[in-house]
């Protein structure tokens, strides 16, 4: 017979690689001339320098794919855009496009494109209304990025893009990096960021709701629009667990076995952690269990988180007929998911746009829940 320690050790790898499956994969074309600021913008909106050079992976000469272990999302960068032969270059994209599309595996589909245009080109590119029409007619949705914008304001070039770009389905103008000149007179203007919040936000629209919580995982938490989107997915994620808890604990569960919530709790932190952009792997998402509950958690795990948190919810300090029921579960794992988010939220907060420290993270969860 295998002991109560390898049954709880199975439910929690279980329970990570279940998380890790069900994260998958979201994919976003972003196209345009060479030296719109594309690489810029992709560092910017998301986490991990993605798109440094030589990172991508080719699919054809003017197609790559960008991706970065543990990072559960795809960039195809689409080049070219100012050759002559275009064409077949536009050829090669749609193919590559349908191709995925048809997959039975659903992290192959296209769900986003951005549409990278210069503001100081002043000029709509035949080939870039010939992409946003192709991408229209299959069924991908485009957002127009002008870049690099110096005006704060629609101006003649604008409405242009607008008019000639009616294919897309959303227009941003942005500027990815900070930055400053001088003019002739020696004047010197500065320049702050300009409307990612924005860029994101029309994004996060596009992006299936099964893909949300890769789309939140893979954004820069230095931005107000990823955090608000971290936070509201997270919730999302504890409400979920909490109805789970419920449900487990429909006939009450004695409070001895208690461990029997341990999966759905451990999924849960493990969902959180991954959509606040902790990478989506089995290491860090044991190690943040493990930071959480303790190196010795395994044998006693239920009965720690029990505890612990039964002391931080008002009038269920004590287990009637030592037992718990559907409503004392459900309390349970929210406090728990509750206090994880704030948690994550205070470190993004501190340190905006820098990697969690699972283990710092980790052991300030279980500070929070008095874990002894």
């Amino acid at each position: 017979m295998r002991s109560d320690t390898a049954t709880i050790t199975d439910a929690l790898e279980e329970a990570i690689l279940n998380v890790i499956e069900g994260v998958g994969n979201i994919n976003i074309i972003v196209a345009g001339k060479t030296g719109v600021g594309k690489s810029t913008l992709i560092n910017c909106v998301f986490r991990g320098e993605l798109a440094k050079t030589g990172s991508g992976k080719p699919v054809t000469q003017q197609i790559e794919e960008i991706t970065k272990e543990g990072h559960p999302l795809t960039i195809i960068d689409s080049k070219g855009m100012e050759l002559k032969d275009y064409q077949k270059i536009s050829a090669d994209l749609e193919f590559f496009i349908k191709k995925r599309s048809i997959s039975g595996d659903e992290n192959k589909h296209i769900h986003a494109a951005w549409l990278c245009i210069q503001e100081s080109s002043n000029r709509v590119e035949d080939a870039e209304i010939e992409l946003c029409n192709m991408l229209k007619k299959l069924s991908i949705p485009v957002i127009v990025v002008i870049t690099q914008s110096m005006f704060g304001k629609e101006n003649d070039f604008i409405t242009k893009v607008k008019k000639d770009l009616n294919a897309a389905t959303a227009f941003v103008q942005v500027r990815a990096l900070a930055g400053e000149f001088e003019d002739d007179d020696g004047e010197l203007y500065k320049f702050k960021e300009k409307n990612i919040n924005a860029l994101i936000t029309e994004t996060a629209g596009l992006i299936p709701e099964a893909k949300k919580r890769a789309f939140a995982n893979a954004l820069n938490s230095r931005h107000q629009s990823s955090m608000k989107i971290k936070i509201e997915q997270a919730g999302k994620e504890v409400l979920a667990a909490s109805t789970l808890a419920a449900v487990a604990a429909a006939s009450p569960i004695p409070f001895s076995d208690a461990i029997l919530l341990v999966p759905i709790q451990v999924g849960m932190l493990a969902k959180v952690g991954v959509t606040f952009g902790m990478d989506v792997s089995t290491s860090a998402l044991t190690t943040l269990v493990m930071s959480a509950v303790g190196s010795g958690a395994v044998t006693v795990v239920g009965r720690v988180l029990v505890t612990g948190l039964l002391k931080m919810i008002p009038g269920v300090g004590t287990v009637v007929g030592g037992v718990i029921a559907a409503t004392t579960a459900a309390a349970l794992t929210k406090a728990l998911g509750a206090r994880y988010i704030a948690v994550l939220t205070d470190f993004c907060e501190k340190n905006p746009g820098k990697d969690l420290d699972i283990a710092l993270i980790g052991a300030e969860l279980k500070r929070k829940m008095s874990f002894s």
